[in-house]
């Protein structure tokens, strides 16, 4: 999509991000594992952290926060909602590439989808030993995401996403499996606003993908489910989340 950059998505969404997405990641089930994953009281980082739906939620039940997003906008509410919940948590405007903080971190989150906003295989490679070399010995990356349906046909696609007396939002998408990308806008038309854009755009990747990025970055899979709840994965599932250890996982 021409002109889309990392800031796009969070500037486009950040003020509806809650509204539209409050039922993707269960909240509870995320703040469990973590807890699992990092022990009581660890060192969580979260890559795009966005306005704190999670990050905050963590740091109530007493795990040390850090969150990364390339969008003031989104943590300018994550500030808002961290100040109002008297749980703090630490962020940093940038990429979830190249302008990571400093570790050593005890787990890492990338939560539904938010790896695939890297959009080619190089980037998702790259945050892969970033994040590596930001855990201690042993740490925990839990990656939540999609499984792509590999085959989905090429192409685009118009639909209301919703529609009120005063309000209709459009969604329109571009489907482009050879390259595994599906970029879209939601195209927001209200009585008082006029018109607005939000794009985004993704690089899908299937768990065999990301786990072949993963081991070459020194991780190898700790367990896949089918949420965060603990669901077994399976051939029908189409999401995972999938926990993956720096180093080498001990049988049983």
């Amino acid at each position: 999509m021409h002109g889309y950059d990392s800031t796009s998505y969070g500037d486009g969404f950040a003020d509806v991000y809650d509204e539209w997405y409050s039922d993707v990641t269960d909240v509870d089930a995320t703040v469990t594992r973590m807890v699992e994953v990092a022990g009581a009281g660890g060192r969580v980082l979260e890559l795009g952290v966005g306005t704190g739906r999670l990050a905050v939620p963590m740091a109530r039940a007493g795990l040390e926060v850090t969150g990364v997003d390339s969008s003031e906008a989104m943590l300018s509410r994550l500030a808002a909602r961290a100040l109002a919940d008297d749980a703090p948590v630490a962020t940093v405007c940038g990429d979830m590439v190249d302008e990571l903080p400093d570790g050593p971190f005890d787990a890492c989150l990338v939560a539904y989808n938010t790896i695939f906003n890297l959009l080619d295989d190089d980037a998702q490679r790259r945050c892969f030993r970033q994040v590596a070399a930001r855990l201690r010995p042993g740490g925990r990356f839990v990656v939540e995401a999609i499984v792509p349906d590999e085959q989905a046909p090429a192409g685009r696609d118009v639909n209301v996403r919703s529609m009120t007396v005063d309000r209709v939002v459009l969604s329109v998408s571009d489907h482009r499996p050879d390259e595994q990308r599906t970029s879209g806008q939601f195209v927001e038309f209200t009585e008082a606003g006029g018109v607005r854009l939000r794009p985004w755009s993704i690089r899908w990747a299937a768990p065999g993908e990301l786990d072949e990025m993963a081991a070459n970055a020194g991780f190898r899979v700790e367990r896949r489910d089918a949420d965060m709840g603990g669901t077994p994965f399976d051939g029908d599932a189409d999401h995972h989340v999938t926990v993956y250890r720096l180093g080498r996982v001990d049988a049983g």
